[in-house]
């Protein structure tokens, strides 16, 4: 009898201790990085200089209008979260504090070539040289001083969060930010977006030649940037992302073919563990999520794993492999709950205009998983939507069928699988801002 009664105190005692373990306040990872946020977003800015008006005003128009900051949030948390656990940390943090050896955030500004050659320099423009000069001077070759060299330490030390983040990762969160605000300038042109961000969008402001134009040098001072970390993994990464967002961009302009074969299915495994075969084409699933990586979770994925490389994380070490993996599942869950918002949110509260996607003639989760509950959906998926009334229409089969609650579902189950895979890190505020992160992701509703 007692016995059965303290067992039922214990049960009691460890459920009030989850509730208020619950109830504990969380870390709010943007609350708790917002002065490093407003530091990266002013010198952001200066980097964006040009000796054309125009161009400085294109190229800082969505820097200056407010934004989710999803991806340098990214950065410097998985920075905070690796730092000193990679073999090659104590090299990195060297970097940083060694002058000359090419780390610190003096040198990183540091031009390497003559100004008179570029013409410009990174971050700051200078008034000599921001008009062109018909007359070249010839230089004598100067002398270098040569690169320090890292003391090798006689016995390696054993690895300790660090909990501090590089100047290269600042400037890596800073050349995040600014391709994904590049692909933006782009990606309002291509989809003749009024909008972004409740704003009227640059094409609508300055037109769609000036809009490529801004985009296109974005990516110029990125690059820029990225040549100076001096790390060839972190170059080819970030450089790779470029052609992601190409191809992702070409893949959503593929049309979706229906199957003639009646015996030909998609079987597809839901986020409720339950398999359902499925009359969807055999494609259309595969594409709309290679999509969904190319465009959105191969910045998020190939920055975090940048993030960790330049924190001194060696080939074959397990940390690069979560950082990877988290910023794929949680930019693939960014993206889904995206195309959701799509058919919840009103425009003011998106940011841009509801229902954008039909209209743009692309069937994202919510219509892919309309059209397995309502077959009529596959005609109008492959015509995109053109004829009169066509979006209309998909709209009314989307919202009498649960794809919205299935694709919101499917979004969770990426969710979780990233805050998963941060279990093979120590604890500390960063992972735990990671995991935050993720529920913010989900539950937000612009």
């Amino acid at each position: 009898m007692h016995r059965r009664v303290h067992n039922q105190c214990l049960r009691l005692c460890r459920r009030s201790q989850s509730s208020l373990a619950s109830q504990a306040p969380r870390l709010d990872p943007f609350k708790a990085l917002a002065p490093q946020l407003t530091e990266l977003r002013s010198s952001l800015v200066t980097m964006l200089g040009s000796g054309h008006p125009a161009i400085t005003e294109i190229t800082e128009y969505y820097f200056l209008h407010p934004s989710k900051q999803v991806r340098p949030v990214i950065v410097l948390l998985l920075a905070q979260a690796t730092n000193g656990l990679g073999g090659d940390w104590q090299k990195k943090l060297w970097e940083s504090q060694c002058e000359g050896a090419g780390g610190s955030a003096r040198e990183l500004d540091r031009t390497m070539t003559r100004p008179k050659v570029l013409n410009d320099w990174n971050p700051h423009m200078p008034s000599e040289t921001a008009k062109f000069n018909p007359l070249f001077e010839m230089l004598p070759k100067r002398h270098r001083l040569p690169k320090p060299v890292f003391p090798p330490s006689p016995s390696p030390p054993t690895p300790t969060l660090a909990n501090t983040v590089l100047p290269t990762q600042k400037r890596l969160a800073q050349i995040v930010e600014m391709m994904h605000t590049a692909s933006l300038l782009h990606d309002d042109v291509i989809d003749e977006s009024a909008l972004r961000r409740g704003a009227p969008s640059a094409p609508a402001s300055y037109g769609n030649k000036l809009s490529i134009l801004g985009g296109n040098f974005v990516l110029g001072r990125a690059s820029a940037a990225l040549s100076r970390l001096g790390d060839s993994e972190v170059t080819e990464l970030i450089a790779s992302v470029l052609s992601n967002l190409v191809e992702g961009e070409i893949l959503q302009m593929r049309e979706v073919k229906m199957e003639e074969d009646a015996d030909i299915t998609k079987v597809f495994l839901d986020a409720d563990k339950q398999r359902r075969s499925t009359p969807t084409s055999r494609d259309a699933w595969n594409i709309y999520l290679q999509k969904t990586y190319l465009k959105t979770a191969s910045l998020m994925a190939k920055g975090a794993r940048s993030a960790v490389v330049l924190g001194g994380c060696k080939e074959g070490e397990v940390w690069k492999e979560i950082a990877y993996a988290y910023g794929r599942n949680l930019g693939i869950a960014f993206q889904l709950v995206d195309d959701v918002l799509d058919y919840e949110s009103a425009s003011a509260t998106l940011g841009k205009p509801g229902g954008a996607d039909l209209q743009l003639g692309l069937a994202t989760g919510p219509a892919l998983y309309a059209w397995e509950e309502h077959p009529e959906m596959g005609d109008l998926i492959e015509r995109k939507f053109e004829k009169p009334g066509d979006v209309e229409l998909a709209r009314d089969y989307v919202l009498r069928s649960s794809g919205v609650q299935r694709t919101r579902a499917l979004a969770q189950a990426y969710a979780d699988k990233a805050k998963e895979v941060l279990q093979l890190l120590p604890d500390s505020e960063a992972k735990a801002g990671l995991e935050v992160l993720t529920e913010r992701v989900i539950g937000r509703k612009s």
